[in-house]
């Protein structure tokens, strides 16, 4: 009975904690002064924090399909944000696909997504259909945090299709459920995406938080802050209580940069949400792992959250699928001190007319019809400074490196619409010239996009 019990409970849990459009310094562990993040910073002290992490796309949905996927999306279609249109039905991961969610189903751990999915609606794109036992959440990419009237089926709070209603927050109740599932599958490994909605907009806090931050500068983004951070705190204390903390290897990350719109900060990179700038794809990232992993340390080699799906399943010793090729990188060599150097030597980045590319500590941004810049990241990280006329052979490189990625990829299976694309052509265009950004979304006021 006793060996039963140990090789029950040899294979790590596992929990992805993704947060949506968290600024780059907006977190304790990150250096606000302003933001009162405790337990997200205990868990970056138990951890390691990576300092040249970054996701695979700087919107939303593609870099979500990136980490689920461990692969870049762009190589099934998985490009612009969003999903297919209503014509294409909603579209979203392509059929053939594998998540991690099926990697973990059919290894015996009980899966569960919770919060925001943003990866398709159609039958088939559902999380019951790609690999998790239960979803609870939402399948749009965005909600209000309170209880909405006759929401629409993307909308709605939901527990394997059908509609959950509640009271409160949905912070709180996305954060009760990770409880209420770790409870419930304490005796079995699991594998758990937790993906809140915090701190996208709509800008909309609890009372008793907005209270608290009631003459904060960032009001509605520090109370927001605060109650996903105590949401993260119920969560480890659960894992803590139920003596399972030390074998759960925990993730935590932002989807991409700081959004333009929820007051959130950067701190010295140049851009946000949604371009190719250090701004819109560099993250905060937290690997924590107690039995394994020693914390309070952090990693500076070039790590990218494709590197999630690799980690994981080495972790839980699961032999690589033969039809499972990933773009990631199992870190856990680099954080034991087996290996050395950079987990990647190069990374990628497209979303339709803007491309990027980063090898070493050279970056090129691509603008198609317009040009490329080049930047050395480690003299200047606020990419303030081209270099592309004055080292043509490294720019050459890279340039070309680009083109031959590019050359593996589908081509985008849909696009964001003329305003969206024209509005980020536009600020790639500014932003490359270190020039002022005219407009940041196409809803902005007196300003024509025909300009």
């Amino acid at each position: 009975m006793t060996l039963a019990i140990e090789k029950k409970n040899e294979k790590p849990n596992i929990i992805v904690i993704i947060v949506d459009d968290a600024g780059y310094v907006d977190f304790g562990f990150m250096g606000s002064e302003d933001l009162e993040t405790p337990n997200i910073d205990a868990l970056a002290k138990a951890g390691v924090i990576f300092t040249d992490a970054h996701v695979s796309a700087t919107v939303c949905a593609p870099s979500r399909a990136g980490i689920i996927t461990g692969k870049y999306q762009q190589r099934f279609g998985f490009e612009a944000n969003g999903t297919g249109d209503i014509e294409s039905g909603d579209i979203g991961l392509s059929n053939d696909v594998v998540t991690m969610a099926d990697v973990f189903k059919r290894n015996n751990y009980k899966t569960i997504a919770i919060g925001k999915w943003h990866l398709g609606a159609t039958p088939t794109d559902h999380p019951r259909y790609r690999g998790f036992d239960e979803f609870y959440g939402f399948l749009a990419g965005g909600r209000s945090y309170f209880p909405m009237h006759n929401p629409s089926r993307e909308h709605m709070l939901q527990q394997n299709g059908k509609q959950v209603k509640f009271d409160g927050y949905i912070t709180d109740v996305l954060g009760n459920r990770s409880v209420s599932f770790v409870e419930e599958n304490k005796d079995q490994p699991f594998f758990m995406y937790l993906a809140f909605n915090a701190v996208h907009t709509p800008m909309e806090a609890k009372e008793s938080d907005l209270k608290k931050y009631q003459n904060h500068p960032r009001q509605h983004l520090a109370a927001m802050t605060w109650s996903l951070d105590e949401n993260i705190g119920k969560l480890r204390n659960k894992l803590k209580e139920l003596d399972i903390l030390d074998n759960t290897l925990i993730y935590f990350l932002s989807d991409n940069g700081g959004a333009h719109n929820n007051t959130s900060k950067n701190g010295p990179l140049k851009g946000w949400k949604g371009n190719k700038f250090e701004g819109g794809q560099r993250v905060p990232f937290i690997l924590s792992w107690p039995s394994k992993i020693k914390g309070d340390q952090k990693f500076h080699g070039l790590t990218s959250s494709l590197d999630i799906f690799s980690t994981s399943i080495a972790a839980a010793k699961i032999k690589t699928e033969d039809n499972l090729e990933l773009d990631g990188t199992n870190l856990i060599p680099y954080l034991s001190g087996q290996k050395k150097g950079n987990p990647h030597d190069e990374l990628y980045w497209r979303k339709l007319d803007e491309s990027a590319v980063r090898i070493g500590d050279y970056k090129l941004i691509h603008l198609k019809d317009y040009g490329s810049t080049m930047y050395n990241l480690a003299n200047d990280l606020g990419e303030t400074y081209n270099l592309a006329s004055e080292d043509s052979a490294q720019f050459n490189l890279l340039l070309n490196s680009l083109k031959e990625w590019e050359s593996q990829l589908e081509d985008p299976l849909w696009h964001e619409g003329k305003p969206w694309e024209d509005v980020t052509y536009q600020i790639h265009q500014n932003l490359m010239n270190n020039k002022p950004v005219l407009y940041k979304s196409p809803s902005d006021k007196n300003i024509s996009l025909s300009e």
